[in-house]
């Protein structure tokens, strides 16, 4: 079985792996040198060739990026990297590697890591959600990547937040728009929102570290976090309808929402909400059905941080 290698390149860092079949024989990190595209670049190539020097062997080669590449311009699109807007990173890295480059946004890397031997393995169709800095999501349908003819496939994040209620004041995204699911559920939303009401400002981690010592303002958080992110993976399940919803970033530490967030979302996803009725029925209106439960399951990621770099690997599944 020839090798798989996977460049998770990030903000900071960029971190490459080797999978033999689902084994990793080689990992490596540098930093990223930000703001310089040609650097960034040769960083990537630099780290390919280091990782077959550490296994001896050559391997394929898949690209995980805080971005997509546009299916029309074969640039690089969406990418809160800036200096990786409009080049041509996947040719220019075929060109210095001599070979065939993958490139896929994180997200989908991460969803097809979980989809391929993690969280999701063996379900038809999959959705990964990273919650950390920002938020975004990928879909796998029978173990592969669904991008769509736009490359945008599963950014639910930058969706305005479906059922607004009283307490969603919607904030400005750097996308541009105001209200998106990022500005609600990402790990500085959460941040912001208990700031304003506690006039105090914690971390995630910290908040639900108040929340279980007592904390009622801090639990009133997790609860608006909780009762948002239902509604917002319900208009999934709506759509999408997938088996296995997986949570990665560091958000997805946090135990409480794989029990709370399932119990709240069948409010909202479609015939599982107690208001749905069935035909009229005589003269007395329509008749209550029996309420449903949502079957998707929520469930943490298995390889948590490695699996965007995992899933970059994975985008050869056939090599």
């Amino acid at each position: 079985m020839p090798l798989r290698i996977g460049i998770d390149l990030g903000g900071t860092k960029i971190e490459g792996i080797v999978l033999d079949g689902s084994r990793e024989a080689a990992r490596l990190r540098v930093d990223t040198p930000r703001g310089d595209y040609d650097a960034t670049v040769g960083a990537i190539a630099a780290l390919v060739e280091a990782l077959e020097r550490q296994t001896g062997t050559g391997a394929t080669v898949g690209v995980g990026i805080p971005g997509t590449i546009s299916p029309s311009t074969r640039l690089v699109k969406n990418a809160n990297s800036t200096w990786l807007i409009g080049q041509p990173l996947q040719t220019d890295l075929e060109r210095l590697l001599a070979r065939q480059v993958r490139v896929a946004n994180d997200a989908n890397c991460f969803a097809m890591s979980e989809a391929t031997d993690g969280a999701g393995a063996g379900a038809a169709v999959v959705f990964g959600v990273i919650a950390g800095t920002g938020v975004g999501g990928g879909i796998t349908v029978g173990g592969r990547i669904l991008s769509g003819p736009n490359g945008v496939a599963g950014e639910w994040g930058h969706n305005p937040l479906p059922w607004p209620e009283h307490d969603d004041d919607g904030q400005p995204c750097y996308c541009g728009k105001q209200g998106c699911i990022e500005t609600f559920l990402s790990g500085p939303a959460m941040t912001a929102d208990h700031e304003r009401v506690a006039g105090i400002r914690l971390r995630p981690a910290e908040i639900v570290g108040a929340a279980d010592r007592g904390d009622a303002v801090a639990g009133q958080t997790l609860r608006r976090y909780e009762r948002r992110m239902a509604r917002a993976l319900a208009s999934v399940i709506n759509i999408l309808d997938p088996d296995v919803i997986v949570l990665g970033g560091g958000l997805s530490n946090i135990a409480r929402l794989y029990r709370n967030v399932p119990a709240l979302w069948d409010e909202f996803v479609f015939s599982c909400g107690a208001s749905v009725s069935g035909p009229p029925h005589a003269a007395n209106g329509s008749v209550p059905l029996p309420r449903a439960i949502a079957r998707t399951a929520l469930v943490p990621a298995q390889h948590g941080a490695a699996s965007g770099v995992r899933g970059a690997a994975w985008l050869w599944p056939d090599a």
